[in-house]
């Protein structure tokens, strides 16, 4: 983990496209803008863990749904013939 020092008004830049800007400092709060491409997702650590539970219990309900024997499905094929009617 790298550790930084910043005042306000400095910022911290991540690669070629992120950009973390230091808004303000008070005694127990620093509020920081981020300047990312709009395809960068970027999510409080809570937000994060919470969207990581919810996907995980999606996964695991689809799991139960699905049958243990995926061979007992039957495809419908189409046949050339068929397709000209």
């Amino acid at each position: 983990m790298l550790i930084l020092s910043r005042k306000e008004n400095q910022k911290i830049r991540i690669g070629n496209d992120v950009v973390i800007n230091i808004i303000s400092i008070s005694e127990n709060n620093v509020k920081i803008g981020i300047e990312a491409d709009i395809n960068v997702k970027i999510y409080r650590e809570e937000v994060y863990d919470s969207i990581k539970q919810h996907t995980k219990l999606a996964a695991d309900k689809t799991k139960d749904t699905l049958p243990t024997n995926i061979k007992s499905f039957r495809l419908n094929k189409i046949n050339k013939n068929d397709e000209k009617k």
